[in-house]
């Protein structure tokens, strides 16, 4: 396992944001050779992060994406990056090309990856880091797939919007990994209230309310960062709490039907189940296990927002939106003849090929700072206006990234860690 340290957050957003946009300014990169990669027959393609999702991810574009190949993966941890290159490589052969020096370990395996020679890099690290890695891509002339949620706090959705508009004017392909968007039924029922089937939209309700997520058992030789990072769904800056990193799916489903944003929001949320049962080898962590969240748009309609992990309690994955005239759940009828999965990848690697207009990355910001704006409002119990929590929102990610480095959330004597409480925790 590598010790390499990655630029702290700070560093790469006074270096690295700042000079991509200066390369794409000053035409630094040769332009039309990157973003027309795909005059070639075959296109390559690099993944960084090789866990349960990105490997994942990497299967749904091998198996749904002709005359490509896969010719990088990299991951802070080496088993990880090793495993998923063994398991590529028996599954899918000649479109597979991973010699040694080509599996990159440590923090700063994605700058290897991406400097691989791809054309297509997919991204689905823990999403702390995907601000960081999408604007290495794009600064290096890449096409990206990226998992969601986008960014997991304010300085990551500024960076988010400044990347996605030098993708744009490098003409970069950019697909998020909010599948419903790419699924037949739900693309039908959003035409269906786009055309004004349910009159103007007044309230929208979003839910995701199942159980409780996986957790790995502290071992005696981890520091402080692997045991976050191998339990990355439990940190704040890491996966943003459930609200982000499952809920925005949701919320990204009303914010598509109401062709907009939020601009403010308030709620309520605890950590009732997880704090009860704390235990720091069984399950501690910092996130609630449940939110509610009251969202308002700039037309003054509201969205109410339910996630819960909770086990023996009510459950239910889906969107509801209520206009004048009826209401709908956002979907109706289409089927697709591959799943939503592949067809993000197809859709990516289609506008490539016909050098079509595609970034994602622009509702991929705002869906994802919807997650960051509840999460803020609950945490903190106030109000939390969009444009005050983008501009002074903290930064929830570490000083410098290492595994003998400490991250901001650190166990007490117990082992345990603070949880935010409202009336005390401050959003700004």
């Amino acid at each position: 396992m590598s010790n390499t340290k990655m630029p702290s957050r700070r560093e790469f957003l006074k270096s690295g944001t700042v000079a991509a946009a200066g390369l794409a300014l000053a035409g630094g990169l040769n332009i039309a050779r990157t973003a027309h990669a795909a005059e070639s027959s075959e296109l390559k393609i690099a993944l960084i992060g090789c866990g349960g999702r990105g490997t994942g991810a990497a299967v749904n574009c091998l198996d749904s994406v002709e005359n490509i190949k896969l010719i990088a993966v990299a991951d802070a941890f080496a088993d990880r990056a090793k495993g998923c290159a063994e398991e590529l490589k028996k599954k899918y052969g000649a479109k597979i090309d991973l010699p040694e020096d080509r599996i990159f370990v440590g923090f700063d395996a994605y700058q290897k990856a991406i400097a691989a020679g791809a054309d297509v890099i997919l991204i689905a690290t823990s999403p702390g880091f995907r601000p960081i890695h999408y604007a290495a891509a794009i600064a290096a002339g890449k096409h990206v797939f990226m998992e969601k949620p986008c960014c997991i706090d304010a300085p990551g959705f500024r960076t988010l919007l400044a990347t996605n508009k030098i993708a744009d004017e490098k003409n970069l392909k950019v697909v998020v990994g909010l599948q419903r968007r790419y699924q037949a039924s739900y693309i039908n029922g959003m035409k269906k209230i786009h055309d004004g089937a349910i009159g103007d939209l007044i309230l929208c309700q979003a839910y995701w309310n199942g159980g409780e997520p996986w957790f790995r058992e502290r071992k005696p030789e981890m520091t402080e960062m692997e045991f976050q990072m191998r339990n990355w769904y439990h940190f704040v800056w890491l996966c943003g709490d459930n609200i982000c990193e499952q809920h925005v799916h949701n919320l990204d489903v009303c914010n598509w039907a109401k062709n907009g944003h939020p601009v403010e929001a308030n709620g309520m949320g605890a950590c009732v189940q997880r704090y009860k049962h704390r235990d720091p080898k069984k399950g501690s962590g910092q996130i609630y296990d449940s939110h509610f969240v009251e969202f308002t748009y700039e037309d003054g309609s509201k969205m109410y927002s339910q996630c819960r992990q909770i086990p023996n309690t009510w459950n239910s994955v889906t969107e509801m939106v209520f206009g004048t005239k009826g209401k709908s759940n956002c979907q109706s009828g289409g089927h697709n003849a591959r799943n939503p999965y592949e067809q993000e990848h197809i859709a990516l690697f289609d506008a490539i090929r016909k050098d079509e207009k595609h970034n994602d990355g622009h509702y991929g910001a705002t869906s994802s700072f919807t997650a960051v704006l509840g999460r803020m409002a609950n945490y903190s119990g106030q109000v939390v206006k969009w444009d005050e929590a983008a501009a002074k929102g903290p930064s929830e990610m570490p000083p410098k990234f290492a595994f003998d480095a400490d991250p901001l959330a650190m166990p007490d004597k117990d082992g345990l860690y603070s949880i935010p409480v409202p009336g005390i925790y401050k959003a700004y």
